[in-house]
């Protein structure tokens, strides 16, 4: 039987051939790709010519294609449309994989090769470019172990291994429980709830083969429930299940596996010569240092505490005269802060979804990239993984520039949260590639599939992302599109969210879901003056999350996470009714991989600079000014890793920013 994932895929723009693809060609097509890849490594390492930029560096560049290939499949599904097979295959290939990737920066010879590259670089008259990926190979090397030997060597490939096995149990862990939970409730529960929420449920027990409404851990379901609920006693119970995932005890708990996960990412950081692992990881980051990244950290920590603490005060009053006593709690702040907005703004939620439907937010998205960039989309009628994912031709003056996938409804089988990413990425070398991107959310479902203002920020920001990867325009994929550092690559996704606040982009695009008439200017008015509303609780539960993953990478690991936990929020002195956004056993941005380990700070770095960014368009003209898209494209979409992050941003704005734009932006400025 031929396996479609090795053969040339001949379906519209190279997609891969989805119709064809079964669980059962996975593991076999990995097995053989990395076969391929380590012969085609270790040739690369035996060449006998002398080392130069083409034949070692670029030649490492033509390895792997395959593996890559297959693996973009893989993955992609994997996290959007998991079964049972896949997360078999995950277990079964992650320790595999980390095997593979440390045999291939343990390779000698093949370090021997790059570090004479490297000494003798001024010697090949490298381009700009060339000199960056010459320079992030050489130390990616050193970072993965190249230089160890002996028993270091093979500690770091246990290390590696194990992480890898971890992250993905983590993972699934987390995946299963927030699978397995699900809430049934009668009939009476969806009083008060408005028609969108018992929409959502409506559709959750049908998706779940229940003979009524079902509460899920979705968060497009959950969040919305404890927004509007007014039974308190089933918000506890909600509440209660969504903080719990990843520490209700037996297979799924996951507060061993984090402990674990830290120790030994600690003694990979000192096998490398590092005091910890928040240096070695942040060295590679615009920040740099912890010191940096606490600094920031807690420059916004106090005025949003402060702001948080009185809207608290305010959300307790309102629950006393509901008749409530006793102190406010996490499971009330989302039900008081919601009726507290619909007086103190004349703005309900439930009024305004209906002029938030997705495939118009869809639509405005597209149009600011087009007015923005020349890009044009069209639909395309192409076999896709899921039934749910749509795809888009996207062209410029006419000429084919990327595929755009959208995955945006939430199912049992697809993680939460929202990402970018790719089934392939854009390059020149080996060969010319378009990119394909796709952006997975997590929306409830509805005819027509309304959201809320955060859902639609959401879907901005990911685009945001996508456009990044859209636009790179740069000759390796190493460093194409969103291969930047960790703390620039918010800077983009965040950026775009500000485009959904324009004010002629919500009076085109926002349009009732019945009537069709545009958002009336009053509610316009009221969604922008609400933009900064609950801020304080926004930014005390995220910055919260965001020092407890600095903490637990600084200094020696704790043997006790969650008591470790609990110290820094006590020493913070955190609001009783906020709870960090993602605690230790669900924090999926941390466990699941190295991505934002000592690095979840990075949303707010890269905020720094997006709203200085955008003030840039104010001052130059407005959102649409030409000039500053073309200089957004030339200094920083276009660029992908090309540079350091500083330069790129330096070049784009002239200076870099400081955090009063954050303050204001946020409405947290004394």
């Amino acid at each position: 039987m031929t396996n479609p994932l090795l053969t040339t895929w001949e379906a519209p723009f190279a997609l891969p051939p989805f119709e064809r693809i079964e669980d059962a060609h996975f593991a076999p097509a990995i097995e053989a790709a990395m076969a391929e890849d380590m012969a085609e490594v270790e040739a690369l390492a035996a060449n006998p010519a002398p080392p130069s930029f083409e034949n070692t560096i670029e030649g490492l560049m033509r390895t792997g294609q395959t593996l890559d290939r297959v693996l973009g499949v893989f993955y992609n599904l994997a996290g959007a449309d998991s079964t049972p097979q896949r997360e078999e295959i995950m277990r079964e290939f992650s320790p595999k994989l980390a095997a593979h990737s440390a045999a291939i920066f343990g390779n000698k010879a093949l370090f021997s090769r790059i570090e004479q590259v490297w000494l003798a670089r001024e010697a090949f008259g490298l381009t700009p470019e060339q000199d960056r990926v010459l320079m992030l190979v050489h130390r990616n090397f050193l970072r993965a172990g190249a230089a160890l030997e002996g028993d270091d060597a093979a500690r770091m490939k246990e290390i590696k291994g194990r992480l890898a096995t971890l992250g993905t149990q983590f993972a699934q862990n987390l995946l299963a429980d927030e699978r397995d939970w699900q809430r049934a409730l009668p009939e009476d529960a969806l009083d008060g709830l408005p028609g969108f929420v018992i929409d959502a449920v409506r559709a959750a027990g049908k998706e779940r083969g229940a003979d009524g409404p079902v509460l899920t851990l979705s968060r497009s379901v959950i969040v919305p429930f404890l927004q509007f609920c007014p039974n308190r006693s089933l918000r506890e119970e909600a509440w209660r299940a969504w903080v719990a995932r990843g520490e209700n005890g037996g297979e799924t708990d996951n507060r061993d596996v984090a402990a674990e996960i830290l120790a030994l990412r600690q003694e990979r950081a000192r096998l490398l010569g590092y005091d910890d692992f928040a240096s070695y990881k942040l060295e590679t980051e615009m920040a740099k240092t912890p010191d940096a990244v606490r600094g920031l950290l807690m420059a916004v920590w106090e005025p949003a505490k402060a702001r948080a603490l009185e809207d608290a005060a305010l959300l307790e009053e309102r629950m006393r005269a509901d008749g409530v006593n006793g102190p406010l709690q996490a499971w009330d702040w989302r039900y008081y802060s919601e009726a507290r907005r619909r007086e103190e703004f004349a703005l309900n939620e439930a009024e305004l979804k209906p002029y938030l439907q997705l495939d118009r937010m869809i639509e405005a998205a597209f149009a600011c990239a087009n007015r923005l960039f020349g890009l044009d989309f069209r639909a395309l009628d192409v076999p896709l993984y899921h039934k749910d994912a749509r795809a888009w031709e996207v062209t410029r003056n006419g000429q084919h520039v990327a595929v755009f996938i959208g995955d945006y409804f939430a199912r049992a089988s697809k993680r939460s949260g929202a990402w970018c990413s790719a089934f392939r990425t854009q390059r020149r070398f080996p060969d010319v590639q378009a990119p394909v991107v796709v952006n997975v959310c997590n929306f409830a479902k509805g005819d027509p599939a309304l959201l809320s203002y955060d859902d639609a920020r959401t879907l901005f920001h990911e685009f945001g992302h996508a456009l990044h990867q859209i636009l790179s325009d740069v000759t390796y994929d190493m460093i194409s599109g969103t291969s930047v550092a960790r703390d620039f690559v918010e800077l983009p996704s965040q950026l775009y969210e500000h485009w959904l606040e324009v004010p002629e982009v919500l009076q085109e695009f926002a349009t009732h879901a019945e009537t069709g008439e545009p958002m009336p200017r009053e509610m316009l008015d009221k969604v922008l003056a609400a933009a900064t509303y609950d801020m304080g609780f926004q930014t005390v539960e995220y910055v919260a999350s965001a020092l407890v993953d600095l903490t637990f990478h600084e200094g020696d690991p704790p043997a006790d996470p969650m008591a470790e936990q609990a110290k820094v929020l006590d020493a913070l002195g955190m609001p009783k009714a906020i709870v960090m956004r993602h605690a230790t056993p669900h924090f999926a941005h941390v466990f699941t991989g190295d991505g934002y380990s000592s690095g979840y700070y990075s949303y707010m770095w890269s905020e720094v600079m997006d709203a200085d960014a955008f003030e840039a368009f104010e001052e130059a003209g407005g959102a649409f000014d030409p000039a500053m898209a073309q200089k957004l494209e030339e200094f920083i979409l276009s660029t992908g890793g090309s540079e350091e992050a500083d330069v790129l941003y330096t070049r784009f704005r002239g200076r870099m920013p400081g955090v009063e734009a954050l303050l204001k932006g946020r409405g947290l400025a004394a």
